[in-house]
């Protein structure tokens, strides 16, 4: 007999007369983990069948229910055909931007082509209050071992490891500390404690570097993904600027001037 359907994408069962196609099978199959891909398939496809039958059947049986007519249900089928056409969009219109092609461009753009980065390799000692740095550094200045102090005094866990946090960029820390350290040569030690969130931090140099761009290999996930999100973001600029927008506060009023405002400030009875 011939098969039902179009030659590409033939019906493969009828449940009260809705079709269920090939496409159907392979798309449940494509959800399935790894390690079932490689089973045989007429050991899947009657599994599978089974599964899209049993689906159907469950529809069917809920329409008649009216449970499509439930007004919470019928959102929540919305916002499913919703998040549908979304993805459908942005797989359209940001998906083929972003090949191996566009991810080495990029690469070749925003890092190989800039020059390193610059590290800095340091140790600090953490304290509560900025008398005890000073105490700390006034000793360091009479020949104190910088490690010895640090896991003598220094709170935090950098203080086991004698204070040593290795090498970091600029962008790794807070600010107060990067503005600090990044000023220091190879070997100094911060003339005055410094103060952060965290503390009072001495710090201690101990070397300075630049370090090579990363590898192709090493940023092409990071890259990737942020070519996608710039990506989207411009679709949805897009999308914003064909349509009309209308705001209003959360209980459905009228958004006014003062909405934002902050309340005046109570006074003292």
């Amino acid at each position: 007999a011939k098969p039902a359907g179009s030659a590409a994408d033939p019906i493969v069962a009828r449940v009260d007369g809705r079709d269920v196609h090939q496409s159907d099978v392979m798309a449940l199959a494509e959800g399935l983990p790894e390690n079932v891909h490689g089973a045989p398939s007429a050991q899947l496809y009657p599994m599978l069948l089974e599964q899209l039958i049993d689906g159907q059947a469950l529809v069917i049986l809920a329409r008649k229910a009216g449970l499509d007519k439930d007004p919470i249900v019928a959102r929540q089928m919305q916002e499913a055909a919703d998040r549908a056409l979304q993805t459908a969009l942005l797989s359209r219109d940001v998906g083929p931007s972003i090949t191996e092609q566009t991810v080495r461009a990029r690469y070749d753009q925003d890092v190989a082509g800039k020059p390193g980065v610059e590290e800095v390799h340091a140790s600090q000692i953490l304290v509560p209050t900025e008398a005890e740095a000073k105490k700390i550094i006034a000793d360091l200045k009479k020949g104190g071992d910088f490690g010895a102090v640090a896991k003598k005094y220094a709170s935090g866990p950098s203080g086991a490891q004698g204070g040593d946090l290795g090498f970091f960029r600029k962008d790794q820390i807070v600010p107060e500390f990067a503005n600090a350290a990044f000023a220091m040569k190879a070997g100094e030690i911060s003339q005055n404690p410094v103060h952060t969130q965290f503390g009072w931090h001495v710090i201690k140099v101990m070397e300075r570097r630049t370090a090579a761009p990363q590898s192709f290999e090493q940023a092409h996930e990071v890259l990737r993904q942020k070519m996608i999100q710039e990506g989207v973001q411009k679709i949805v600029a897009q999308a914003r600027a064909d349509v009309k927008v209308e705001k209003f506060n959360l209980d459905g009023s009228t958004v006014r001037p003062t909405d934002g405002a902050q309340p005046p400030p109570a006074t003292a009875k």
